[in-house]
């Protein structure tokens, strides 16, 4: 197990019982975890604030305030919610929190992102036993529902007056691991597109060939799509400078139709998870996909249950007082830093979106990509490790110099 439970780093211990909370979907114990990180905001002299931005979805702010209030504020977002498990497939419990004699700490959001929300506390707590104060103000964000696209969470709060007031000037959300020695930074992500094609046709008995029938067209639909999706493909597998940030994924998710074995259907429908990339014309590629429909077959249509539209970066120009801070603190605990574009979807794009710069980032290097995978998770060293950098980073940002237009 890794040591004798005295042994144990005290941060060690906070992270595998944040663990153990069951905040997974479809029925996440929201109440559980804000009681849990509202304790320790408490512990720690942070204000502590709870909205409600949708029935039974509370946003938790917990708030280091700066010498300068007046001055913009350091976003530490983070969510609590975690994607499903398949516990046929894991070695130990997902949510026990085991650690095993590598010191390995296995558990649902080990990675994504339980780790990242204790590093944040631990490393105020650090902070403020050595008596440190900075000018700009320092928020905890930790919100509801990011794992199921952010629409009664993220979305819903920066659309209230507690978002604005909380005056941000920069934010940090969570990242990916790195295999190797680097520490990959995201400055961007691609926009999520969930599409359903409906291809309507003829019925009628299944002995017999029906024209115009449904198949025909919801074949020559995904023909379409997983061309498409083929050339992309080849297009990142043969380009030592493209991330799968930077091309476009499409994925079949869903086919549905049909009523008997015996029975042609009127309609089936086949739907998409599209992922692309800041660079692409997307009203161009909205025409690509009206015309594949069109391809398809006559009454094939197209609708979106999500159709993100923000192509907006922050900046990693070493002119930019943010990145300044964050890659110059970086520089100088010898990390390497690998600049990519998020290749999923974080609550990052929705602060992006309304114009504040943000970076996602996950102090895990030396570590697999195994978010929403089977076994997830996490080295002590790396968890600790990632402790001292955000002790770091943080009075880095919180230290930035009054910016154009700041008091």
């Amino acid at each position: 197990m890794g040591g004798q439970q005295e042994e144990e780093h005290s941060a060690v211990r906070l992270f595998r019982e944040y663990l153990r909370i069951r905040t997974v979907h479809p029925q996440p114990d929201y109440d559980c975890a804000i009681e849990f990180l509202e304790k320790l905001g408490v512990e720690l002299a942070l204000s502590c604030k709870k909205v409600e931005v949708s029935p039974s979805r509370v946003i938790l702010i917990l708030t280091w305030e700066g010498t300068d209030p007046k001055l913009k504020s350091i976003l530490l977002n983070s969510h609590t919610d975690v994607v499903p498990v398949f516990e046929e497939h894991w070695k130990h419990d997902p949510f026990a929190a085991l650690k095993d004699e590598q010191g390995n700490i296995y558990g649902r959001g080990s990675q994504d992102m339980k780790c990242v929300t204790i590093q944040y506390i631990e490393a105020i707590r650090r902070l403020k036993s050595e008596g440190k104060r900075f000018p700009r103000t320092i928020h905890l964000l930790i919100v509801p529902d990011e794992e199921i696209g952010g629409q009664n969470g993220m979305v819903k709060f920066i659309e209230r007056e507690e978002f604005g007031a909380l005056n941000v000037g920069f934010g940090l959300d969570e990242g990916l691991a790195n295999p190797g020695d680097a520490f990959t930074v995201f400055y961007g992500e691609r926009n999520v597109w969930w599409v359903t094609v409906r291809c309507p046709g003829s019925p009628g008995h299944g002995s017999r060939f029906i024209e115009n029938n449904a198949a025909e067209k919801v074949r020559r639909v995904i023909n379409s799509f997983l061309d498409f999706r083929e050339k992309e493909k080849k297009r990142l597998n043969l380009s030592e400078c493209l991330t799968l940030g930077d091309v476009t994924t499409v994925n079949l998710t869903f086919l549905q139709g049909g009523v008997a074995f015996n029975v042609v259907p009127e309609e089936l429908t086949a739907s998409f998870d599209i992922r692309i990339p800041p660079t692409v014309d997307l009203k161009a590629f909205e025409e690509q996909i009206k015309t594949w429909c069109q391809e398809a077959g006559d009454g094939v249509v197209y609708e979106f249950h999500q159709k993100n539209m923000d192509q907006a970066l922050t900046s990693i120009d070493k002119s930019d007082p943010w990145w300044s801070a964050f890659s110059s603190t970086c520089q100088q605990m010898d990390m390497t830093l690998q600049c990519e574009i998020f290749p999923a979807a974080t609550d990052s794009r929705f602060i992006r979106a309304i114009g504040y710069p943000a970076i996602g980032f996950s102090p895990m290097n030396r570590t697999p990509i195994l978010l929403h995978d089977h076994n997830e998770y996490l080295n002590e060293r790396i968890f600790l490790t990632g402790i001292n950098i955000y002790t770091s980073l943080i009075p880095a940002l919180a230290s930035v110099s009054p910016l154009e237009g700041e008091a």
